[in-house]
């Protein structure tokens, strides 16, 4: 067992609705675990693994201590503080939530896997779709219901909670079709519902209330506007372009607020793989909420950043360098960063974050071209964005993306490492490098030659 004392393995297996199994509870025992782990100062003497179907269906969650090989059963959350603090701390095993009837259970098991089996042969003779291709084909229903509830301020507008009558006055909404709507959210996790009483739970209210410090409601909105571009991609696929639409200011409230929210999640990690070195003269373009420009500025108390983004942004990223004490070292100037006047030779670093795959080829090897002309000797470029495999059909989130780009854009996509690394030698650049990252967004690095 080295190089930890103990190994606990967790069945997590979701199946098909109306089909017994672990998952029901086996999430919030793994939590509960983690939690009591931690607790008790023992998280570095236990690895804890979640795993697929271990054949107690009628028995679940079920959970396997090694080295003893200790099988625990019908658990809750309740039960993990007394496993953690008797055979995690003390070695001594909860017998009452044991089982070691083990020739049944070696028979139970078994059963369940012959008639698994047998279930799958059954539907494949039959030509039914597997399940995990239909619950794919359907995963836009619980995504819709999310988004109709976050258009809706339901998260919200439940504040510490209220039936569906009361909130549909809130809303303004019609009552039965509100309570349907509730019903879905508590089926997905994201309410709880005690006497017909409906309120958020702690995720809900954490990150899709308004008023909460890590509210990404406003951000999630711009998913809600893809939605609609998205409901178009039959269409764009056939000619080519996105479907005409009209933007007004929320959309672009809730594209910067999307952009701000992603740019969060990973601007430590960006600033720390690209490093300052020495950076005093900063260009961001399509900068956005200004989220990089004030990480970078709060690095290093010598840099000054320029903004340069579209006109309706502007006043939002000053906004947010205001909140930051930051109006002083980074300024913004609205325009369209393939049109706008770059001073030669003015900045020591350009940053392109989440803008290539707006534009076509032909206009990213303009702005790279621009870019160069606008750094100053041995200045550096860093484009942050997904790269796609050179076969374009992986990873996942970038050939994904690449429709986002075709629903939205006149000719935008998603570029692979050698695009990059040929449009920005063409361009005048040298010693080209890839940084990976976790995540969908990698870096590309270069250098003015």
């Amino acid at each position: 067992m080295e190089p930890f004392r103990y190994h606990i393995v967790v069945c997590t297996q979701q199946k098909a609705e109306n089909v017994t199994c672990c998952a029901a509870g086996s999430g919030a025992v793994v939590g509960a675990l983690y939690s009591e782990l931690g607790s008790a100062g023992l998280s570095n003497d236990v690895i804890v693994s979640t795993c697929g179907c271990l054949g107690l269906c009628d028995s679940g969650p079920v959970m396997i201590v090694y080295p003893e090989g200790t099988w625990y059963v019908k658990l809750t959350t309740a039960d993990v503080k007394e496993i953690v603090s008797s055979h995690i701390a003390k070695g001594q095993p909860v017998s009452r939530l044991q089982r070691n009837d083990y020739a049944a259970m070696r028979e139970e098991i078994l059963d369940h896997r012959q008639k698994y089996f047998a279930t799958v042969k059954g539907k494949d003779a039959a030509g039914v779709l597997p399940d995990d291709l239909f619950e794919t084909i359907r995963a836009f229903m619980p995504s819709r219901v999310i988004l109709t509830a976050l258009e809706l301020d339901v998260f919200t507008a439940l504040g510490n909670g209220c039936d569906a009558c009361e909130l549909a006055k809130r809303i303004s909404s019609d009552a039965r079709a509100t309570e349907l709507l509730l019903n879905a959210l508590v089926s997905l996790g994201l309410l709880q519902k005690q006497n017909g009483t409906f309120s958020n739970t702690a995720p809900a209210a954490r990150f899709l209330a308004d008023g909460s410090p890590d509210s990404a409601r406003q951000a999630q909105l711009h998913t809600a506007n893809m939605w609609k571009r998205w409901s178009t991609l039959t269409e764009s696929v056939k000619t080519g372009s996105p479907a005409p639409r009209n933007c007004d200011e929320r959309d672009v409230n809730s594209f910067i607020a999307a952009m701000d929210h992603s740019a969060r999640g990973r601007v430590r990690a960006i600033t720390q793989a690209i490093g300052v070195n020495g950076t005093r003269r900063m260009l961001d373009l399509g900068g956005g909420s200004g989220a990089y420009s004030i990480a970078f500025a709060k690095t290093a108390p010598e840099l000054h950043s320029e903004i340069i983004d579209m006109a309706d942004v502007a006043p939002i990223a000053q906004k947010h360098i205001a909140d930051a004490g930051l109006s002083d070292r980074i300024t913004v100037r609205g325009g369209d960063m393939l049109t706008v006047d770059l001073p030669a030779q003015s900045y020591d670093f350009v940053l392109l974050s989440s803008i290539c795959h707006m534009f076509s080829p032909e206009e990213n090897r303009a702005l790279f071209a621009r870019a160069r002309a606008a750094l100053a000797p041995k200045g550096r470029i860093a484009i942050a964005d997904f790269i796609a495999n050179p076969d374009k059909a992986s990873p996942r989130s970038a050939a994904l993306f690449a429709l986002n780009m075709l629903v939205a854009t006149r000719g935008g996509a998603t570029y692979s490492e050698p695009e990059y690394e040929s449009w920005l030698k063409s361009a005048g650049f040298a010693e080209v490098r890839r940084i990976r990252m976790p995540g969908p967004v990698n870096l590309i690095v270069a250098q003015a030659g």
